[in-house]
């Protein structure tokens, strides 16, 4: 195949100007590159975003794509651990990386003029990685420490077993992105490589860009720096997104742990929706309304009326094939019980009653500013085309999600309301003994 180029958005300021540009390439391979030219920016981010995530790993590979992020950053044939690590640090600038449930990101910034060393170190890493079985073993105790640090927070530990509760432990949607100390310790380093070669081909991946970016120039170097080892080579088109079917269910129940914490931690929630489900502008603006500020109910009568924790939001996490809301909230062990029942309260009364008029305006206004302030630098920018391309296959314009999200109705927020939040309820408990 030949490489195929279009231009997807193009964006006017008042005076006619063009302030944004954004164009893909779809390469021999299947590689996508999509990028977004901004006007009056100097630095550029760049995101190598992979189709895979925990929950395509078994249960003899949990923690295998976390495990695989940290490896990569360890050498090449042609760069050092080292090399990496100071090649962009010498120019100034950054990079890193993340593993999620449905996809990982490698991601830099950097100025405009050292796009091509980034294009070029991050080419690098994701085609031509050594996987070296010492490199393995060192990481192996790395990645155990972060184990660790995290079961020693309560959010972590929280959210790790409010989505294990929900989801179940069989499923790799219910267990922790990081792998648990027996599954690392368990994974050897022909696992990883096998991983490795099957899951970070062509086809499941998206260069973004957005910045100060020349689209052609841009291609070229993502041909230079990902064409090692005949990366490119084929006729594969991309993948298309994780197929949204058949619907995974959410386990209604209870679960606690004890940990040597000062305050005890809850999540409370129920199923919520899937990423594409065309009431996800109605959800955002009722979790807005529900836990997302301070002037939210929840805020206003968790902590401001009744004085019973400091932080307390809601939350809407959403999947290919299912999702969840819930309220976290941490408080003090004897202001627990009057916590979980104004919890209650306040989703029974939105599952009843809805949000009020007022309400709908404050959580559109929030929305909408959130999205903007949100995309004002790069790196946002870059991370709003890789999903796009990658998880979602649309791209809607900044004009077009304000006007979804102003198009929401309180009969249609009420709606969602009513099914969602009278579904059986999801508990997590973590606290002192």
């Amino acid at each position: 195949m030949t490489a195929r180029t279009e231009t997807l958005q193009t964006v006017r300021d008042s005076s006619g100007q063009v302030t944004s540009t954004i164009r893909r390439t779809v390469l021999p391979g299947g590689l996508r590159v999509i990028s977004e030219e901004m006007a009056g920016v100097r630095s550029a981010s760049i995101g190598v975003w992979v189709g895979v995530g925990s929950r395509d790993e078994s249960a003899t590979l949990h923690g295998c794509s976390h495990f695989l992020e940290h490896l990569l950053f360890k050498g090449t044939a042609e760069r050092s651990a080292f090399d990496i690590s100071i090649a962009l640090d010498a120019v100034g600038g950054e990079v890193n990386a993340f593993t999620a449930k449905e996809y990982t990101c490698f991601h830099a910034r950097v100025l405009d003029e050292d796009l091509p060393l980034a294009v070029d170190v991050l080419g690098d890493m994701m085609t031509a990685s050594v996987l070296a079985d010492d490199d393995v073993e060192a990481e192996r105790d790395v990645i155990l420490d972060e184990i660790a640090m995290h079961d020693d927070d309560p959010d972590d530990v929280v959210h790790n077993l409010f989505a294990e509760q929900a989801w179940g432990s069989d499923s790799p949607l219910g267990r922790d992105i990081a792998g648990t100390v027996d599954s690392i310790t368990a994974l050897d380093a022909d696992q990883v490589r096998a991983f490795y070669a099957e899951h970070y081909r062509a086809p499941r991946m998206v260069v973004s860009v957005a910045g100060a970016v020349d689209h052609d120039a841009l291609v070229g170097q993502v041909v230079e720096a990902f064409g090692r080892n005949g990366f490119l080579d084929g006729t594969d088109e991309p993948a298309a997104p994780r197929a949204g079917g058949p619907w995974l269910p959410v386990a209604p129940g209870t679960v606690a742990t004890t940990r040597p914490f000062e305050q005890v931690n809850v999540v409370l929630g129920m199923e919520g929706l899937a990423r594409n489900d065309e009431r996800r502008f109605a959800m955002g603006v009722l979790n807005t309304a529900l836990g997302g500020g301070t002037s939210s109910r929840l805020f206003q009568e968790v902590r401001e009326r009744r004085g019973l924790a400091y932080s307390v939001y809601s939350f809407a996490s959403t999947h290919a094939d299912s999702g969840l809301v819930g309220v976290a909230v941490g408080c003090l062990p004897a202001k627990y019980d009057e916590v979980l029942a104004t919890v209650r309260a306040e989703l029974a009364r939105v599952a009843a009653e809805g949000i009020d008029a007022e309400e709908l305006t404050r959580g559109k206004g929030q929305l909408r500013g959130g999205l903007v302030l949100g995309l004002e630098d790069s790196a946002s920018r870059m991370s709003r085309l890789g999903k796009a391309e990658l998880v979602y296959d649309e791209l809607l314009s900044i004009d077009e999600v304000i006007a979804r999200i102003d198009a929401v109705t309180l009969e249609e927020v009420r709606a969602v309301a009513a099914e969602v939040f009278a579904r059986p309820e999801v508990l997590a408990v973590v606290g002192p003994a």
